[in-house]
């Protein structure tokens, strides 16, 4: 199957907000391109700006990354991102895209996919919390850990922003937590142990008896705690978890560190007792609950104080919200009832948690509208329940198994929990409820759990949401052998190597032996017996009581001395009273009770019974009728009852009683007007704080309205960057000027297309230094132009040609960042090929032209636009030499316009014409002019005519000369003037004239 089809061997949720760039830059610079998982980025993005993660994460990872598309299949060694403005679920390993809806409150998309992640993957999920602020992932998290997976966090210290991590560690829950460039070696390891791959392992550590064994001894020693009963299937999943996490072999090895390392013991213990919960968790079940059985409960009580328990609340968010519930159908009903909530877990820390009442601002996805504002107090980034609310609740730390439970209770909640149990601890747990719940109450357990056994003494009120009633029926405390009816293979297997406590269950049967023995003889062998204990409560009744004890009328009470008649109260109050108080045992005689037929009289008989340790003290109560031979027979046997003497005994004692009272009632008045003193001092003093924290909000708002104006306008530049970005990049393109960008360590942080003709330079080249590339350039050392540079701070130009004979201009200078600063340096290769060809093109031409006019036989000059001679051909030199003038070398840099003026008779105005005529053509004349001069010499006459032919260059305007030497012509025209004809050898020299002279100011007679 190819890599990019293969299905991921675990999928890993990243969440990151706040400077998690850094940390997933971090990350995935480490994480092995074929780790076999895929990685689902959720990040928190602005829904105005275009995310550029891809484009980012491209450069750090091999990994084909992808923005989530609507349906898309996970496959392993991928990256997913999420879009703007999307939340982002996974179903059946495909990626799942809704839009963002803002009415249902808090944004929290880490959390959301988390979850979701957990109920698809269940152990094959990991979570990992990144730097960023808020408690997003908190909830999320939670979800991962109950379906096994495996969560790693992001160390405080290393997080940019370290808000999300700190609030993730708060849980407990993280497995690993540690820098972002760390997590990739322990996420590899962790996928690599063979107890993820490798079939069998729940077996092979069910079968290690000795290594489970001493870890419950372990966990027992520690915590106090014996998981023997717990269900093994989630034992051992926990336990083989933490085996993989911590990297040990096996069984026995971890064993090992569990003796060297009671930390671990520790988080072994918070494994197996993972809690997971929420504000309204199943919010249907809730509001089902608050809506139709609660306000029937609460209408039908007949007790001021209506009492709840919830059982293994963890950190007590599902305490506050039947609290919650309670107080909306109170204010609802208007009843004029009190809610006690009685909330018990084994956990501790979970418990000390939950009284604080503080927790992440996440909590705000799960509450109903309304709620968060009503029943919650803003603390720094946590929200804490309202103080009424938090006085309503009891947090204990309670073990359901062991401990006695609350009794009087209206409604128990205890959800998943029972599902950890074995099925003989399920039935002890249900017993346990069936006593503490009053006729009618309400049991709430959870979505996968059922009172099973215990059916007949639970009314199913709604099967879905799995809320019953109790019947009222108290099951008689006949226990069974431990282990009888457990269900499956692997429980009865696990019991039976164990397990096993004969001596309890001997001693249990024994006294369930007593107690029948006792049952048989009551009617025949054994008076009436009444066990009480020190509040006068009946506890245990023996034999007949048909008209000693009868049940009053009105509310009913378990008082003895209230049951008795009241011919016996009397004796009873004071007997018990003198018996608890004494120890020692006592007895009345001769009570006399009215009866159908006479009188009877009674002989009462009061015993302390033998204490244990940990155990109440009681008293048992023996009433028997007696003969009145038997009373005469024994006088003395027991002390005659004066009923006056125990009457004012019974009435002094009350009095004392009541004035002790009194005494206690007004010390406590004292103690109650001095606190509401300073209750009264708090409150003022609360009042001035919401005054101030008021002030501050407002003051808060101000900010967060400032913050959001910056970050408009952050947002604006960075729209402007990237769009200068762009135009840059589109520039250098359009260029094609080969550019390699360098940091200071002169590795290649960019460089354009064109550069790789040069240079063997791919994308992937980004970060390595210059010095690992080759190039095609011939005979040029890079790198000591580079260093040239460095050293000397100045730019270096160098024409450079390749090996194929391409030739370029190769420029390396400072990359500037500032007006005097630089980083890195900056190679430019510009092609001069074109150039080069044009510029040997135009030698050629010149060469030519240069040629040709050389040739001629006119002597040629050109002017710039101050007069000043710029070139001169052959013909023009040639003609200086022969006539000895001293012009200065090749006539090239005199002024031309000055040689003119200094011109000497006879041709002196001629010259001054000429000059005359230059200077026009040099201000702006365009018409060519013609002028003929004289230039005689030694007895010669010469005649030259001067063409002044003006043009305009880039370099301003310019004026051609052309002496002729017309001096031939004009002998013909004097010729022709007197009627002479022309010899052949005249008109052979007008047409091509055999001397030309240029100006002189030396010579006898000047050419202009």
């Amino acid at each position: 199957m190819d890599t990019a089809d293969r299905e991921p061997k675990y999928y890993v949720g990243i969440g990151a907000s706040a400077g998690g760039l850094e940390a997933l830059d971090a990350f995935f610079s480490q994480m092995p391109v074929d780790s076999d998982m895929a990685f689902i980025v959720i990040q928190h993005l602005s829904p105005d700006y275009k995310s550029l993660m891809v484009e980012l994460l491209s450069k750090r990872t091999a990994m084909n990354v992808r923005r989530a598309e609507e349906g898309m299949a996970v496959t392993a060694n991928t990256v997913y991102l999420i879009p703007p403005r999307k939340q982002l679920t996974i179903f059946h390993g495909k990626l799942i895209l809704s839009d963002l809806d803002h009415a249902k409150g808090i944004n929290l998309p880490i959390d959301i996919f988390f979850r979701s992640l957990a109920e698809d993957q269940g152990d094959k999920a990991i979570g990992i919390i990144l730097s960023g602020t808020g408690s997003d992932g908190v909830r999320g998290i939670r979800a991962i850990k109950e379906a096994g997976g495996m969560i790693m966090v992001q160390s405080e210290d290393s997080a940019k922003f370290d808000g999300m991590p700190r609030a993730a560690i708060a849980t407990g829950l993280a497995d690993l937590i540690l820098p972002a460039d760390a997590m990739p070696g322990k996420l590899v390891s962790f996928a690599k142990h063979p107890f993820t791959s490798a079939p069998g392992h729940p077996q092979a550590l069910l079968s290690d008896e000795d290594g489970l064994t001493r870890i419950f001894a372990l966990l027992r020693e520690q915590t106090k705690v014996d998981f023997t009963y717990y269900k093994p299937s989630t034992v051992l999943r926990r336990i083989e978890r933490r085996i993989t996490v911590c990297q040990t072999a096996n069984l026995r090895e971890y064993v090992r560190l569990l003796e060297s390392s009671p930390g671990e013991v520790t988080t072994l213990y918070r494994e197996l007792l993972i809690g997971v919960t929420s504000f309204f968790r199943d919010r249907d079940i809730f509001t089902e609950l608050g809506n139709t059985y609660l306000p029937a409960l609460l209408k039908v009580s007949e007790r001021r104080e209506v009492r709840f328990w919830v059982a293994g609340c963890s950190t007590g968010e599902e305490a506050y919200t039947l609290g919650i519930l309670a107080l909306e159908c109170l204010e609802r009903l208007a009843l004029p009832l009190s809610v006690k909530i009685f909330a018990t877990d084994i956990d501790r820390d979970a418990i000390l948690h939950a009284g604080n009442g503080l927790y992440a601002e996440s909590i705000a996805a799960d509450l109903p509208p309304g709620m968060l504002a009503k029943h919650f107090v803003r603390r720094d980034d946590q929200y804490q329940v309202s103080r009424h609310l938090r006085e309503m609740v009891v947090f204990a730390q309670h073990n359901l198994i062991k401990d006695p439970p609350f009794t009087n209770i209206d409604l128990l909640s205890c959800r998943n929990m029972l599902i950890y149990l074995q099925p003989v601890l399920q039935q002890k747990v249900l017993e346990f409820m069936n006593f503490s719940l009053n006729p009618q109450g309400l049991l709430l357990l959870g979505a996968s759990e059922t009172p099973g056994e215990m059916g007949e003494y639970f009314e199913p009120l709604h099967h879905r949401f799995k809320i019953f009633r109790s019947r009222g029926k108290r099951r008689p405390t006949v226990e069974k052998p431990l282990f009888q009816g457990a269900g499956d293979r692997l429980s009865r297997q696990y019991a039976s190597r164990f397990f096993r406590n004969e001596y309890a269950l001997g001693q249990r049967e024994e006294e369930r032996i007593q107690d029948r023995l006792l049952q048989s003889l009551a009617g025949d062998y054994v008076p009436l017996v009444a066990v009480v204990n020190e509040h006068h409560e009946l506890l245990h009744l023996v034999g007949e009581s048909e008209g000693l004890l009868r049940l009053p009328s009105g509310k009913q009470s378990n008082d003895i001395t209230r049951m008795a008649v009241k011919e016996l109260a009397i004796p009873l109050a004071t007997g018990l009273q003198k018996v608890f108080h004494s120890g020692q045992e006592i007895s009345y005689a001769n009570i006399r009770l009215p009866a159908r037929d006479g009188v009877r009289t009674i002989v009462m008989r009061i015993r302390p019974l033998p204490e244990k340790k940990g155990q109440l003290p009681l008293a048992a109560v023996i009433l028997q009728e007696s003969a009145t031979s038997k009373t005469e027979a024994q006088p003395g046997a027991a002390q005659e009852l004066d009923i006056s003497r125990e009457a004012e005994q019974r009435i002094l004692d009350l009095e004392q009683d009541l004035q002790f009272t009194k005494e206690n009632l007004q010390a406590t008045i004292e103690e109650l007007e001095t606190s509401n003193e300073e209750l009264q001092a708090t409150n003022e003093e609360l009042l001035a704080s919401n005054e101030e924290l008021q002030s501050t909000n407002e003051e808060l708002q101000s900010v967060n309205e400032e913050l959001h104006t910056v970050n408009a306008e952050y947002q604006n530049k960075i729209l402007e960057l990237t769009e200068m970005t762009n135009d840059l990049d589109n520039l250098i393109t359009a260029t094609q000027i080969a550019t390699v960008f360098l940091d200071e360590n002169l590795e290649i942080r960019k460089f354009t297309p064109a550069a790789a003709n040069i240079f063997r330079i791919l994308q992937s080249d980004i970060g390595r230094p210059i010095s690992h590339l080759t190039h095609r350039l011939d005979g040029v050392d890079v790198m000591e132009a580079l260093r040239r540079v460095e050293r000397q701070g100045q730019p270096v130009s160098m024409e450079v040609c390749a090996l194929e004979g391409e030739c370029y201009l190769m420029r390396v200078l400072p990359y500037a960042i500032g007006s005097s600063a630089s980083s890195g340096m900056l190679i430019t290769f510009t092609d001069t090929g074109p150039l080069k060809k044009s510029r040997d093109a135009l030698a050629q031409h010149q060469t030519y032209l240069r040629h040709v006019i050389d040739a001629l036989p006119a002597h040629v000059a050109i002017l710039d636009q101050d007069g000043v001679i710029e070139y001169v051909n052959a013909a023009w030199r040639t003609f200086g030499q022969e006539n000895g003038l001293r012009l200065p070398a090749d006539a090239v840099g005199a002024n031309y316009l000055r040689i003119c003026e200094a011109a000497t008779p006879p041709c002196h105005e001629e010259a001054l014409r000429v000059a005359a005529a230059v200077r026009a053509a040099l201000d702006g004349r365009d018409e060519p002019a013609a002028i003929e001069y004289p230039c005689h010499d030694q007895g010669r006459q010469r005649w030259f005519l001067v063409r002044i032919q003006p043009f305009d260059t880039p370099k301003g305007r310019r004026v051609l000369l052309v002496h002729e030497n017309i001096t031939v012509l004009k002998a013909a025209e004097e010729r022709l003037g007197r009627g002479g004809a022309l010899p052949g050898d005249a008109a052979a020299a007008v047409e091509t004239p055999q001397e030309s002279a240029p100006a002189s100011p030396d010579s006898q007679d000047k050419q202009p």
